[in-house]
């Protein structure tokens, strides 16, 4: 039908006057506008009007993966396969007797399909991410890595079928010669199968999750998580600026993961502050009496001063000498305050690991550490508590009659010289 239906549209040039040769030429360059204008008008029903229905369907739906996949482009690439298909059996049909133009045109066309299928499995892949990312789920098993993965497969395939097209070959030739390219495939694709390797790892083990706080100083990292790809892993510094590691590092170097702190509800506070020994010494009563005034540890003074002197009386002890016997000091009865200071402190967790200890006495004093943990883990929140601590403790010691340790300044050498 179609052949007799050219050849009569060519007699009817031909009959109107024009050269044989001429009326083939025009009969296939008017055929050929004839396609073109259906594939115009297949293009144009499919963007203006059943693309147009899609949206209007989709942004009255209440599921959220349509939204995802229309705003990823996911219908609108999918409408660009209309105007190739008309074109694809129009010209079976009609160039029927030029097989070899037919032929040309339609490896043009599998070629312009294989794009645009490999951008709506783009989309589709984009689109699965992104609702994937808005479950709870994403937060511990995050599969960017894995649909970047799936890209570059996707890509490498379609890039295989577009060459074996050109070059009129099957795909198979181009996959079987595919071992002799092994060793330069692995040298090219290093990072990513080593990333790829990493991230399985990583997931597996619940290493790294998005928003986790790390500090990795090898790398000059120290901060939050943003994003896990096939090959990088993107932390956001304290200081706003961003490092990128590379995913394998974190398997094959040490860091330290933050998350462990955050899950548990508290802080660690770990900070001590160097008395002077030359000031540490026996409590007198005087001394006692004044520290008495003291509503935290009164009842603590009372207690110990009652237990001492049984003690004392128990052994006979000789008290007009100082060091017979058990007798209270400034420090003691000092750690003791800071002890229940912190107990009453509303910041501080009162379940977790709580101490006040002296540490190995130094060149430099005698180091009395505050090891607790903060109820508050936000960063500014953390150094405010930490900060008024001891600000307190500072301000306290002298009502003690003890001193901070300090290197002598330059003041102190003025002083001692006039």
């Amino acid at each position: 039908m179609n052949l007799t239906l050219g050849y009569r549209f060519k007699e009817w040039l031909v009959n109107i006057g024009l050269a044989e040769n001429i009326a083939t030429v025009l009969k296939i360059v008017i055929i050929i506008v004839v396609i073109l204008a259906l594939s115009y008008l297949a293009y144009i029903i499919t963007k203006k009007i059943i693309l147009f229905i899609i949206k209007k369907a989709v942004t009255k739906s209440k599921t959220k993966w349509d939204d995802v996949l229309l705003e990823q482009g996911f219908f609108n690439r999918l409408a660009n396969l209309a105007p190739a298909l008309v074109i694809y059996y129009s010209v079976k049909l009609a160039l029927v007797s030029y097989p070899h133009t037919v032929s040309i045109i339609v490896s043009a066309i599998y070629i312009y399909l294989i794009i645009i299928g490999l951008l709506i499995i783009d989309s589709f892949l984009n689109a699965l991410h992104k609702i994937y990312s808005t479950l709870s789920a994403s937060k511990n098993r995050p599969i960017k890595s894995i649909i970047q993965l799936a890209k570059i497969i996707i890509y490498f395939t379609g890039f295989i079928l577009i060459l074996s097209i050109i070059l009129n070959k099957s795909p198979v030739y181009f996959l079987s010669g595919l071992g002799a390219l092994a060793a330069v495939l692995m040298l090219v694709f290093k990072d990513s199968i080593l990333g790829f390797i990493a991230g399985i790892q990583l997931s597996a083990n619940n290493m790294v999750r998005i928003g986790d706080w790390i500090s990795m100083p090898g790398n000059n990292a120290d901060g939050t998580i943003i994003e896990i790809t096939l090959n990088t892993v993107k932390v956001k510094n304290w200081d706003q600026t961003i490092s990128t590691i590379p995913i394998y590092s974190l398997v094959s170097d040490s860091f330290i993961n933050w998350r462990g702190m955050e899950e548990s509800g508290g802080r660690r506070i770990k900070r001590s502050i160097s008395i002077d020994m030359k000031s540490v010494k026996f409590c007198t009563e005087k001394m006692l009496d004044k520290l008495k005034k003291i509503q935290l540890i009164i009842d603590y003074i009372n207690d110990k001063q009652k237990e001492i002197k049984e003690f004392n009386k128990k052994h006979n002890v000789d008290e007009s000498v100082s060091v017979n016997g058990r007798r209270l000091t400034n420090v003691g009865v000092f750690r003791k305050y800071v002890e229940e200071y912190l107990k009453q402190h509303p910041k501080i967790h009162n379940d977790m690991t709580f101490l006040v200890r002296q540490l190995q006495p130094t060149e430099k004093g005698l180091p009395v550490e505050i090891y607790v943990f903060s109820n508050d883990q936000k960063w500014a929140n953390y150094e405010a508590i930490q900060s008024d601590i001891f600000d307190h403790i500072l301000a306290i010691i002298p009502e003690f009659e003890l001193k901070i340790f300090q290197n002598p300044t330059g003041d102190d050498f003025k002083k001692l010289s006039s």
